[in-house]
Order: C-alpha cells, then structure tokens, then sequence
C-alpha cells in the first residue's frame, strides 16, 4: 500500500476524502511522509482546523495519504512509504508533494483528496496523474493543525478525479460554497516555454469551449520564480531544519540535498519579501484586461521514475516541473489544473487556470465549462 500511509475504516453516507498526511485528524499521528516526524508524533488532539466542514457535512475521512517527504518536492517519491502508483503509467512519477492525494482520487479510492499546495503540490500531481486539482487563494483555509513547509505560500485545497469532485472538496472547506453562475467571458492567454504539443493541447482546450481568447504580455515569469526560492528556502529551513538535524537518519536524502541548498537562496530572502508586493501588483493589474489566465500546469509530461537518477537530475527536474506553478503562491492567486488532450500522446497535458484573489468560484464555473466541451 503506498497510496496511504495509514487507512481508516469510516463509517457514514457522506464523500469519501482522503487527507494528505501533513493534515491533523484526530486520533491519527502526522507523519508527513518522513521517518524522523513518524518517531515522534502521537495521535492528534484535534482535527485539523480546515476539517470542520468535513466533520460538519458527514464526509469519511478513508485514510491519510502519501505525499513527498515533508512535503518538500514535486516529484511524489517516498522512500520510507513507498511511492504511490501512477495510474497513467507506472513508469511515472506520480508529481508531488501531493502524490498519494492525487493518486487516491485516479484510483476511485476517494471522492475528494485534500492536499497542500505551496510551490505547486497540488497541481503538478494533478498534471502528472490526469486529475483535478484547486490551488486555493492564501488565507482562505485555515491552516491550524498543519504542518508546515513555507508559511508565506502554504495553502490547502481539493482534488478530485473531475471538477464536480472540487466543487465537492469547496463544499467541504467551506460550507456554503457554489460556482459562480456563468464562467469566465475572456481568458488572457499566456505563453510559455512549454513542449509545442503540450501548448497545443492547451489552445485546443480553450477553443473547444468557446472561450474569448487574447495572448497576454507578461515578462513576470523569472522574477516571480526568483522570489519563490529565496522566500521558500528560508522558510523551509525554519520548518524542517532541525528535524533534519535531529534525526538525520529519519530524512531521506533528497530532502537533505533540498535543505543543502538553503545557504545559496537564503540571503537573498529579506530582498525578495521587499520586492514581492510590486511583483505581485504587476500580475493582479492582468485581471483588469481578463477574467482569468491560462497556461499549462506542467511544461513537460511526467519524468520517469529511472530518470532521477542521480541529484542533479532530481533538481532538474523540480525546476523545470515548477516553473509555471510556484510564482502563483508568491501572488497568492487560486489556480486550477485539469486534464486536456494531447495530440499523437497517450498521456493528457494539463491545462492551468488562474484567478484573481477569491476567484475559486469563476475559476471552477469555467473549469466545468472546459471539462463539458472536451468529454466525448
């Protein structure tokens, strides 16, 4: 079993939700997927504060999912539990860190998974397993009862193996939740440096559901990546450098090779949260032009799992798998990523929406809207 770090046997008529392993359930330890943290955790007090709605609505919490050590990289390996399985193809990452979310709802194993995204957790597994996934806007969940991975970007969403199973997983975090009554009139397509066929696949998606369609200039890209890794390494050391330290046998080695790298981005923190608030008003003022944006989620399809084989191609990989997800948690924007076709590909692309700050309700109307037109 490596889709779960640990199952629960839940009773009840509500959705069946899996909840990646860095999210408190009563009664269960958090493990965050690491060795080091299981020796020391005991069973939860309480439930995780974005669980209320869950608890609430009946929901069967069915097991504690997998994820990417710490939830430190995208890639979804785990060496101390396993690596979930990619449905789509074995040989395959499973993207991460939430990989056992994302594999959990491929498989029908759940309903809605709850997963964590702070550079990109939630959509690059969604990319990589062919399912749904919502980035949900900075500080719309509560994040009490949360481990934490870099606090300036963390954020907790659904996902899910079709849009309804998100609109389901809002339901949940936030009683009261519904799509917006219409999706998006006009889309600000911005380019990329993405495989042809996957900004193909992207453009055929948008033109299949009939949306207003304009190229957007930005030149935002580098700098907003920037600001990530300076910002992320300082807080990543803040959270798991002394568990690190503390039990170094308990850490895999390329969460150490992660946490290696902090001296080399570190320095360059205190500037960047200085240059984030212009960075991010240059990315919000695009919404003055366009309802939302969009690109693909991933660059690339999936790496195959023989691929990492040495470090430098792990961290290859994490840059180049990141690239167009990470600089939206330094705008603190909801963007969702779902499947779309791919000419002469057995594995879909992924198309990324992105919304204006406390724009999960367009962005899942418009979502629905894209699902409907490409589904045979």
């Amino acid at each position: 079993m490596t889709t779960f770090i640990t199952k629960l046997d839940a009773a009840g008529t509500g959705p069946r939700v899996a909840v990646k392993d860095i999210i408190d359930v009563k009664g269960v330890p958090t493990t965050g997927g690491s060795r080091a943290l299981q020796r020391i955790a005991k069973a939860a007090e309480h439930d995780a504060a974005c669980l209320a709605g869950l608890r609430a609505a009946g929901a069967r919490i069915v097991g504690k999912a997998n994820l990417h050590e710490l939830a430190v990289l995208p890639l979804g390996t785990n060496p101390w539990f396993g690596t979930p399985v990619n449905p789509l193809d074995a040989a395959l990452i499973p993207g991460g860190s939430s990989s056992g979310s994302a594999v959990a709802v491929a498989a029908g194993d759940a309903d809605v998974a709850l997963g964590s995204d702070t550079g990109g957790s939630i959509r690059v597994p969604a990319a990589c397993c062919g399912v749904t996934g919502l980035k949900t806007t900075y500080g719309r969940v509560p994040l009490e009862g949360v481990w934490p991975l870099a606090p300036s970007f963390d954020t907790i969403g659904p996902m899910s193996a079709a849009v309804a199973g998100l609109v389901t997983g809002m339901e949940l975090l936030e009683p009261g939740f519904a799509p917006a009554a219409a999706p998006a009139r006009t889309i600000g397509r911005l380019r990329t440096t993405a495989l042809p066929e996957i900004e193909a696949a992207v453009d055929g998606a948008l033109r299949a559901a009939g949306l207003d369609v304009v190229t957007v200039d930005w030149d935002g890209f580098e700098a907003g990546t920037n600001l990530f890794t300076a910002i992320y390494f300082d807080e990543v050391e803040t959270s798991d450098g002394g568990l690190a330290a503390a039990d170094p046998d308990g850490i895999g080695h390329d969460i150490h090779q992660a946490l290696a790298l902090v001296d080399m981005f570190r320095p360059g923190a205190a500037d960047a949260r200085r240059d984030v608030p212009a960075w991010r008003e240059s990315l919000l003022d695009l919404f003055g032009q366009v309802d939302l944006l969009a690109l693909p989620a991933i660059p690339v399809f999936p790496y195959s799992l023989d691929a990492l084989d040495s470090d430098d191609a792990v961290i290859a990989a994490c840059i180049e798998i990141t690239r167009y997800t990470s600089l939206f948690n330094v705008a603190g924007v909801p963007c969702t990523a779902q499947p779309v076709p791919a000419a002469d590909s057995a594995l879909p692309a992924s198309l990324q929406l992105v919304g204006p700050m406390w724009g999960e309700e367009l962005l899942v109307s418009t979502a629905q809207l894209v699902e409907t037109a490409l589904r045979p």
